[in-house]
């Protein structure tokens, strides 16, 4: 083929046929989440990615290459915050919050996907967690569906059948003792324009880093008896160096480059020891915790999770090669 990677990005409803669609053309993929409309779905996809095992299937994500982010995730890895006491992650906007604007395919299950916001934010909030071996042991879920209505194009009124905000508390099994993770997704978020955030909290310090401040984390450190909430300026390098002074803030477009370098140099064998994109196998896992979250909702209750299952090796490794080899120089 003349094409070697196809980037998809269309509405849930559509993913699975069009993932397949690409697999079984023998063709890389770079798949927007959530990698298929709900768990079913996306056990399907990733079946088939197994079954082929020589393509190079990675997921969008894209928060995670900011430098803050960056900085506290090497934190949390590096272990220098102490054992955790508790952790955050989420990613909330306001592009729901006014009740006037037109029904879409995101408030719509048909669409969308029962699990709605979870469906649309839930890997942003995801990745980072399950890169660093954060697996709930249970999750609870409040889900809130806040504009029921919605105009559509002909005057009249069309049902939102899908919910905008859903906060998750999942105790996480850690290193030293369990400790909570709060995990975050809203389209309504009044005063939060379109905001990332991750944080962990220690017992010998934190780290919190949000896109709402884009060149800062803030750290703090126990010093004697003191508590000290320190900023840290960042500058424009993350995974991958850049021609960018070192001086200069990042943004978005910043964090989306530095993602497809981390999926082209995986593809190749190169990405080494450096952060990569999420993996099917991470995107499978964000829908269990999904699934568990909506079966949340609906008893009133913590659902447990089934351990984990190991990724450590094989196909999904983070950093690990999926694709055929080839010469240097050489097209696929």
């Amino acid at each position: 083929s003349d094409i070697d990677v196809v980037y998809v990005a269309v509405r849930h409803d559509l993913h699975e046929q069009i993932y397949t669609d690409v697999i079984n053309a023998g063709i890389d993929l770079l798949a927007e989440k959530p990698f298929g409309i709900d768990l079913a779905a996306a056990e399907r996809i990733v079946s088939l990615i197994n079954a082929h095992g020589d393509l190079f299937v990675r997921c969008s994500s894209e928060f995670p290459f900011f430098p803050g982010a960056q900085a506290v995730i090497g934190l949390a890895q590096a272990g220098v915050l102490g054992p955790i006491v508790e952790a955050s992650s989420g990613f909330s906007h306001s592009s729901d919050l006014d009740a006037s604007k037109p029904l879409n395919w995101k408030r719509e299950r048909r669409y969308c996907g029962e699990a709605g916001v979870m469906n649309d934010l839930g890997l942003h909030a995801l990745h980072v967690p399950l890169r660093l071996g954060w697996w709930p042991q249970r999750v609870f879920a409040v889900l809130q569906d806040l504009v029921p209505y919605r105009p559509l194009p002909d005057g009249t009124t069309g049902r939102c059948d899908t919910f905008e905000n859903a906060t998750l508390l999942c105790p996480v099994e850690g290193p030293d003792d369990p400790f909570p993770l709060s995990l975050s997704m809203k389209r309504i978020d009044p005063g939060q324009m379109n905001t990332w955030t991750l944080g962990v909290m220690g017992m010998a310090g934190g780290a919190h880093f949000s896109t709402r401040y884009p060149k800062t984390v803030r750290r703090m450190r126990i010093e004697g008896k003191d508590q000290v909430w320190q900023e840290v300026e960042m500058g424009s390098q993350s995974v991958f160096p850049t021609v960018t002074g070192a001086i200069f803030e990042s943004g978005f477009s910043d964090a989306v480059q530095q993602m497809w370098a981390a999926y082209l140099a995986e593809r190749a064998g190169a990405l080494g020891g450096r952060f990569g994109c999420a993996t099917p196998a991470e995107a499978l896992d964000a829908h269990r915790v999904v699934a568990a979250a909506m079966e949340s909702y609906r008893r009133m209750a913590a659902i447990e999770l089934l351990p984990r299952v190991s990724h450590s090796e094989g196909n999904d490794a983070p950093g690990s090669r999926l694709a055929r080899r080839q010469e240097p120089g050489q097209p696929r």
